[in-house]
Parts: C-alpha cells; sequence; structure tokens
C-alpha cells in the first residue's frame, strides 16, 4: 500500500466533516429530546458484545452483516453490532423485567460487513424507539406515530409515504401450503422482488391446492390504497384463522392510521416482507415522494425476548440519523456567527469571552501568529476600557 493509499476509508465507510457533524449532532439532541417527551427513557448499549449474545433467537438473521472478533481476554468469539435493537431488547428482557410496559430509545453506530442497497454507508448511525410489553395494536400505533413525528421535526421531509404489511399473512399461508423451507426461502425472495412471472412459476411448481395456489400468487398484486384490504378480504376467504387475524390487524392499523395521520399517504402491501424472519406481526416503513430507500422502518416483533428468559411482546422502529441528517441542508450560518478574541492576559477580557459563553456565544480565541478573520466576522476589540462586540472592517 502506497502512502497516499494509506489514509483512504475502506469502501462504504464515511466521515462526517465539522459543518455536516454540527448538524447532526444538532438533529440528535432535537430527537432524542422529543423522544423522551414521549416517556422513552435512553439506554446506551456497549458496541461489542459476545456473538452468542449479540446474534441470540431472531437476530440471527443478523449473522452475515456483523463483523467477528476474538476477545483477547477470554478467546470468545465477540460481534460489532450491525443492530441495536437486539441489544434493546435483552436489556428489557434481563434488566428491566417485570416492569409492565418499558418504551426505550437509543441512539449509537452500528456497523455492516456489506452495504444494505447501492450506495448505503457500511457505518449508518442508528436511531429509534422501542416499546416492550404491549401487544395490541395501540402500541404498533404510537411507533409509527412517533417515527413520522420525528421525521417531520427533522425538518428533511415535506411529505411521506407510509408503507403497512404484516408478515403474518404470508406466514400463515406458506404453512397452510405446507411449504418447506427451501419453498419458502425461493417464494419469499421472489416476493420481495416483486418479480411476478417467477412468482406464477414457483406457486405453479409447488403442485398446490387451487386455494392456496390462487392466494400465494395473489399476494404480490395486493398493494395500493386502503381498497386493497377490501380486496383481501375477498381474496384470502378461504386462508387460515390466523392469517384473516393477521388482515385484521393490518386493517385495524390502517384506520387508526388514517385518523391520526391525515396528511400520510398509505400504501398497503401484503407482500411487504422486509425482516420477515425477524418481525412477527405489522412491518412499516416510511418513504419519501419518488425515493424507493425507506427512510425509516420498523415492526413488531414479539419473540426476541424468549431467549433472554424473559419473553415478551415488542414493536419499534429505527433510522439511519446520518442519511437523515444529510437530507437538511447545511447552516453554514454557523461559522459566521463565531466571535474572535484577541489572545491576551488582560482579566476583563477573559470576564467578557466567559459571560459571552454562558449566554450561548460561541468565542474562539485568536493565537498571536494567527492570520486576523476576514471582512465581516465579529470581534472583541476594546474601546475606551471596555471590550465590545465589532464587526472587521468596521471604524
Amino acid at each position: 500500500m502506497t502512502n497516499k493509499e494509506s489514509w483512504l476509508l475502506p469502501e462504504g465507510i464515511d466521515e462526517l466533516m465539522p459543518d455536516e457533524a454540527a448538524q447532526l449532532e444538532k438533529l440528535h439532541r432535537i430527537l432524542i429530546d422529543k423522544m423522551q417527551t414521549w416517556g422513552y427513557r435512553i439506554v446506551v448499549p456497549p458496541l461489542v458484545e459476545y456473538l452468542d449474545s449479540l446474534l441470540t433467537g431472531t437476530a440471527k438473521t443478523l449473522d452475515i452483516q456483523t463483523f467477528k472478533l476474538i476477545d483477547q481476554l477470554t478467546g470468545r468469539l465477540m460481534g460489532i453490532r450491525a443492530d441495536m435493537t437486539p441489544q434493546v431488547a435483552r436489556i428489557a428482557a434481563h434488566k428491566l423485567k417485570h416492569s409492565g410496559v418499558v418504551r426505550l430509545c437509543y441512539i449509537g453506530s452500528v456497523l455492516h460487513t456489506l452495504p444494505e442497497g447501492q450506495a448505503k454507508s457500511r457505518n449508518p448511525i442508528q436511531l429509534g424507539a422501542e416499546i416492550f410489553g404491549h401487544s395490541g395494536p395501540e402500541s404498533d400505533m404510537e411507533s409509527i406515530q412517533l417515527m413520522v413525528e420525528l421525521l417531520t421535526l427533522s425538518g428533511a421531509v415535506q411529505t411521506l409515504s407510509l408503507d403497512l404489511g404484516h408478515v403474518g399473512i404470508f406466514r400463515g399461508l406458506a404453512e397452510q401450503a405446507q411449504l418447506d423451507a427451501e419453498q419458502e426461502q425461493a417464494l419469499f425472495s421472489a416476493l420481495q422482488r416483486k418479480a411476478d412471472a417467477e412468482i406464477r412459476s414457483l406457486v405453479s411448481s409447488f403442485e398446490l391446492n387451487q386455494d392456496s395456489h390462487d392466494m400465494l400468487i395473489a399476494l404480490a398484486e395486493l398493494n395500493g390504497g386502503k381498497d386493497v384490504l377490501a380486496r383481501a378480504q375477498t381474496v384470502l376467504k378461504n386462508a387460515p384463522a390466523k392469517v384473516l387475524e393477521a388482515l385484521n390487524s393490518l386493517t385495524r392499523i390502517g384506520e387508526m392510521a388514517e385518523q391520526r395521520l391525515p396528511s400520510v399517504t398509505l400504501n398497503f402491501d401484503l407482500a411487504e416482507l422486509r425482516g420477515y424472519h425477524y418481525h412477527t406481526g405489522i412491518v412499516f416503513a416510511a418513504y419519501q415522494p419518488g425515493s424507493a430507500q425507506a427512510i425509516a422502518l420498523g415492526g413488531r416483533y414479539d419473540e426476541i425476548g424468549q431467549d433472554f428468559g424473559y419473553g415478551q411482546p415488542a414493536t419499534g422502529f429505527s433510522l439511519d440519523l446520518k442519511k437523515l441528517a444529510t437530507q437538511i441542508p447545511l447552516d453554514r450560518q454557523a461559522q459566521a456567527s463565531v466571535i474572535y478574541a484577541p489572545w491576551s492576559d488582560d482579566p476583563s477580557l477573559a470576564s467578557t469571552v466567559e459571560n459571552l459563553r454562558q449566554n450561548g456565544e460561541v468565542v474562539s480565541y485568536l493565537f498571536p501568529d494567527e492570520a486576523n478573520p476576514s471582512t465581516g466576522q465579529k470581534i472583541l476589540s476594546k474601546q475606551q476600557g471596555h471590550w465590545v462586540v465589532t464587526e472587521t472592517g468596521m471604524h
């Protein structure tokens, strides 16, 4: 490796410059403060954990995305977190159990072995909120509502669309059709890619009864506005009870979202299976118009706590704060608001600087050999025995 190459960052690993970092930190404070007003308490999970804890239960699907390393103290295998949700679930199950409904929020860096989609960072900053201990649609709705409020509050989005689905619909139909693991995975993959011809070919090759055949093929076409739910009731009328229960749950969430989020466009997708091996119920994702990449997503994952000795219902969402912050125009005025003070032993100058800082002003000392600020920038100058703020170039 040449000297020139030694400072290059790995592909998909990025960093933030001062203005960008300041923007992100400001957004971080705003969003965490908002979640706390909703009753969410912040937790700070560790960056690394033993792998058998980090990938417990439904989190095993994160295995391929997790960087592994050996703990030099114990020789055990550790992982760098790829998702903070399982860690928060561990905290809730192990340290906050028997606490009734628990609301937790979090923020931190995660690391992925591979980018998730084109041009995606491998070191996002994940921010999220989780509700533990409640299994009803009300907690799903609260998660959705809080997610939308944070996105709106960020200033990064003007209009939002919300995709809603329920993994129990596909799971129940696959179970009714008695698909083996390989068949289920193949159909799952085709549904995710909306590959209609492949879906039809696969389902036909499974040699199913007519009801199962028709319902599985119909899944790919059941997406759109709320009329999709009425169509689904007809198309899936012969589905197992658990499928109809999932459909009713999705319908109820849709009704609440329509009432509580009138400015958000709702889209229902019965083949929305993001996090299929992770989630157990409602799944949702927020999009900006014209974008195929979700800016926030979440869902219900009721089984995650069982491996920690305390299974409990859970629902929540997360987003990449770094990606969200880059969609907000940079505040270039922040640098211009700095007040420069000359380097001096004058006690009155030190007192003036301290007073300004306590009032929220940004004051930086200029070192003796440092270039003077450019015209129009604020400086502290001594006039008639007092230190006052003026602008360079003023007389």
